[in-house]
């Protein structure tokens, strides 16, 4: 089955009752698009957990080097690594408790969306989480 995302309603839902934030490839550089939108997410009330082994910490909160290794509840995975890295990310996001796995625009990997849809995870392709949020969430 092709990807295909959620309605807006779905994804309104999921925003609205989302607090934390997990951010797979998110570096400590401003001048990146993971580091800009996360600072704005962060900005309007959300709590930012960034995942980059590469970092200690970003925008004030601690990194962890993989997903598995947060110990607090994550609610959204917003995924921002190339699309061949998509599987391998899904497999580890599979091990956690969060069911909802967010790709930011331009990332599509339909290998990882059939994997984690197998696994009752709500996916979200190709879409950014901060423009989404602007337009649904009032």
């Amino acid at each position: 089955m092709a990807w295909e995302n959620p309605s807006n309603e779905r994804l309104k839902e999921v925003l609205e009752k989302s607090k934390t934030i997990a951010v797979v490839g998110l570096s400590d550089n401003p001048e990146r698009t993971a580091f800009q939108i996360s600072k704005i997410m962060q900005s309007i009330g959300y709590k930012i957990i960034p995942v980059n082994p590469t970092v200690d910490e970003v925008l004030g909160e601690k990194a962890y080097s993989k997903l598995t290794d947060i110990t607090e509840k994550v609610d959204i995975i917003n995924v921002f690594r190339r699309p061949e890295y998509l599987p391998d990310i899904a497999k580890e996001a599979a091990l956690t408790d969060c069911r909802i796995f967010w790709a930011q625009q331009g990332i599509v990997n339909q290998e990882a969306y059939d994997y984690l849809k197998e696994r009752d995870f709500t996916v979200m392709m190709d879409l950014c989480i901060k423009v989404v949020h602007s337009v649904l969430v009032k």
